[in-house]
C-alpha cells in the first residue's frame, strides 16, 4: 500500500509539468519504485529488530553497520538468507584464532593453524590474528560445524590447494581471498582427529561441495583457479552463495555432478548479490538436475553465456542485472548445453523483472506458472535498479575494529 501511494503522489506531482520535464521524471520511475522498496524493507527490519545500514541488501543490513560487529561475530550466523538460511557454522561453540599461516604437515597440522582448526569435530568460530597468506599443500577438508570468518585481517588462501567440503554439513566460509587454486593430491590428509586417509587428485576448485549441506559462502574474493571457483556436487544441497566477488575465471560455478547423477534432482542453491565481473568466460553457474534461485546478482562480464544447464534443471532468474558483451554473438544470457531444443523447450526457465543492457536476452522455456518454481524460490527480489547498491560492496570486506564494516 506505501508503495502505491507513494507512486501515486510521484503520478500527480509530474502531471502539472511540461512535457520535456514529465519526460524526465517518468525516467526516474523505476528509482522511485525502488526508493519505496527499501523504505518499505527497511521498515520491516527494524521491526523485527535488525539493525539497518540501508543498503537494501538483507545480508549486510543485518550486521554491517554494527561498530561492534567484531564482539559480535557469530550474529553473522542468523544473517543467512535463501536455502542455505539454516547454517549455523561454528556458532554454537568456542572461537578459534588462527595465528600461524604455514601447513607443513597435512596428516599432523600444528596447533594455531587453520588446518588443525577444520578438522577438529566440535564447532568451532575460526578467526585470524593478524593478515596472511595461506598456501595449502594439499586439501583443506572442513569438518562439520565450522565457520572461517576472516573479517578483521586480509586472508589469501593462495597458490596451492583450496577448500574441500565433503559429506558434512554447517559450514560457513566468510571474507576470504581465494585464488590460484591448483590440482593437488596423491597424497595423505587428515580430516577429523581420529582419521586420515589418502586423497586422490584434486581438480584445483577455489571451493568444493561434495555431498555437503548447509553451506553458507559469502563475501568471498575469488579468482583464477585451475577447475572451478565455487562447486557443488554429488547431492549437495540447502547452499547460499552470496555478496561474492568472481573475477578473471573461465568455468565460474558447477551445480550438479553429471546429467545421469539423479540424486543431484534434489539439489536447492541460491545465487544471490554477487558480482561477476572482470574476466569471465561461463558458467555463472551451470546447472544441473536441481532448483537454482539466481537473484539480484550483477553481471558484467561474460565471454560465451552467464546461466546455462543441462539435465533439465529449474532455474528462476529474478531481478538481476545483465550487461551483454560487445560481441555481438554472445548476448544470450542463456545456454542450453549439449541439448535440442526439442528437448530443453520443457525445462523450466524463467527470468523474471531482470534488466537486460547492450542487448542482453535471457531464452525462457517450460510451462511458465509460477507454482512449478515454488522449489526454486527462496526469498523475495527485490528490483533490479537496486542491484548497483546491493552488490556495490561484494567481495572481502575490509572491515576494521570499532568501526561499521
Amino acid at each position: 500500500m506505501a508503495r502505491f501511494l507513494l507512486l501515486l503522489l510521484f503520478a500527480l506531482h509530474i502531471r502539472a509539468k511540461p512535457l520535456a520535464a514529465r519526460a524526465e521524471a517518468f525516467q526516474d520511475a523505476e528509482a522511485v519504485a525502488s526508493m519505496v522498496e527499501r523504505s518499505i524493507w527497511n521498515s520491516s527490519r527494524r521491526a523485527l529488530g535488525y539493525l539497518d545500514c540501508g543498503t537494501g541488501n538483507p545480508i549486510d543490513d543485518c550486521w554491517r553497520c554494527d561498530p561492534d560487529w567484531a564482539l559480535h561475530r557469530k550474529r553473522l550466523a542468523d544473517c543467512t538468507i535463501g536455502f542455505g538460511k539454516d547454517a549455523i557454522g561454528g556458532r554454537d561453540g568456542r572461537y578459534y584464532t588462527v595465528v600461524d599461516p604455514s601447513d607443513e604437515d597435512p596428516i599432523t597440522p600444528k596447533p594455531g593453524t587453520l588446518r588443525y582448526a577444520v578438522i577438529q569435530d566440535e564447532p568451532l568460530w575460526i578467526m585470524f590474528q593478524r593478515d596472511m597468506v595461506i598456501q595449502l599443500k594439499q586439501e583443506l577438508i572442513v569438518n562439520n560445524f565450522k565457520t572461517i570468518d576472516g573479517r578483521g585481517a586480509s586472508v589469501h588462501i593462495a597458490d596451492g590447494a583450496c577448500i574441500t567440503i565433503q559429506y558434512v554439513s554447517h559450514v560457513i566460509i566468510h571474507g576470504l581471498h581465494i585464488h590460484g587454486c591448483k590440482p593437488t593430491g596423491n597424497a595423505m590428509v587428515r580430516s577429523s582427529p581420529r582419521h586420515y586417509g589418502w586423497r586422490t587428485m584434486a581438480d584445483g576448485d577455489g571451493v568444493s561441495i561434495f555431498g555437503s549441506s548447509h553451506v553458507w559462502v559469502d563475501h568471498c574474493s575469488l579468482s583464477d583457479c585451475a577447475d572451478g571457483l565455487v562447486d557443488a556436487i554429488m547431492g549437495s544441497t540447502a547452499i547460499t552463495i552470496s555478496n561474492n566477488q568472481f573475477n578473471h575465471h573461465d568455468k565460474v560455478m558447477l551445480l550438479g555432478h553429471s546429467d545421469s547423477y539423479e540424486l543431484d534432482k534434489g539439489m536447492q542453491v541460491t545465487i544471490a548479490f554477487n558480482h561477476f565481473g572482470e574476466g569471465l568466460v561461463q558458467r555463472m553457474p551451470r546447472c544441473r538436475h536441481g532448483y537454482f534461485h539466481v537473484v539480484n546478482n550483477d553481471y558484467t562480464h561474460w565471454e560465451m553465456y552467464a546461466i546455462g544447464g543441462s539435465a533439465s534443471p529449474t532455474i528462476n532468474s529474478q531481478g538481476n542485472r545483465y550487461l551483454a558483451p560487445t560481441n555481438p554473438f554472445a548476448k544470450e544470457v542463456t545456454k542450453r548445453v549439449d541439448t535440442l531444443s526439442g528437448v530443453w523447450k520443457d525445462w523450466n526457465w524463467r527470468s523474471d523483472r531482470d534488466m537486460m543492457l547492450n542487448g542482453a536476452f535471457f531464452t525462457p522455456s517450460g510451462t511458465g506458472a509460477s507454482t512449478v518454481y515454488a522449489k526454486a524460490s527462496s526469498l523475495g527480489a527485490k528490483s533490479s535498479s537496486m542491484v548497483a547498491s546491493m552488490t556495490s560492496n561484494a567481495g572481502a570486506l575490509f572491515c576494521k575494529k570499532a568501526h561499521p564494516c
